[in-house]
């Protein structure tokens, strides 16, 4: 009898073991699984950020590039001479108004209607390309401006006429280099085109100028 219980107590310390082992199994098993769902979790919400992020600044950079892909060389020359044209039509204004020669009158408005014709053309070649060119002149202009406005009578004339050979020349010159180094081809065409007014304008100038001295 005594055996009897002896063996039925090893029964259920036995059965109590094994029910506790698996309860330790179980609690283990949901833990590393809590965990890895945790860490799976962590990993796939650290990369899409990162990938969200990555993705956005991408596009951001791909928006927000240069409006122009012209060469600089050509972009500056535009600049120059959209300045230049300006210049060219302010000062010819004053001298259709202020000049007592007649040559040097006429020549004022020859350069208001030439230089208004090229402007506008380079203006439209300039939004072809996504060029902003400037609206007004450069200071160096404005101050050449301001001491002809100053000037009447022959020595406007004079002074004018003087400032006009200089500054085709220098015209002529940037236009010759653009006419065969340009690397857009439509403006190299528009330089080229434009380049025999201004030679014409220079020679005009060159005439003015030796009656006005």
């Amino acid at each position: 009898m005594k055996q009897r219980w002896l063996v039925l107590f090893a029964a259920l310390l036995v059965t109590a073991a094994l029910a506790c082992k698996k309860n330790e199994t179980y609690n283990s098993d949901t833990a590393s699984t809590s965990t890895t769902a945790s860490d799976t979790s962590g990993t796939t919400s650290t990369y899409d950020t990162s990938g969200t992020s990555s993705t956005a600044a991408t596009g951001m950079t791909g928006t927000t590039g240069a409006t122009s892909s012209m060469d600089p060389a050509d972009t500056d020359f535009m600049t120059k001479a959209a300045q230049g044209g300006l210049a060219e039509v302010n000062m010819g204004n004053m001298a259709a108004s202020k000049a007592t020669n007649a040559d040097v009158k006429a020549f004022g408005n020859r350069m208001v209607t030439d230089h208004s014709k090229a402007n506008d053309e380079l203006k439209q070649l300039a939004a072809t390309k996504g060029v902003v060119l400037p609206g007004d002149v450069n200071d160096e202009q404005k101050k050449a401006m301001d001491s002809m406005s100053s000037k009447n009578g022959k020595d406007f004339d004079k002074a004018y006429m003087d400032d006009m050979v200089k500054d085709h020349e220098t015209d002529v010159k940037e236009f010759e280099k653009a006419s065969k180094s340009a690397k857009d081809a439509d403006l190299k065409a528009w330089a080229t085109k434009t380049l025999p007014t201004l030679q014409e304008h220079l020679k005009m100038a060159k005439d003015a100028q030796k009656k006005v001295k």
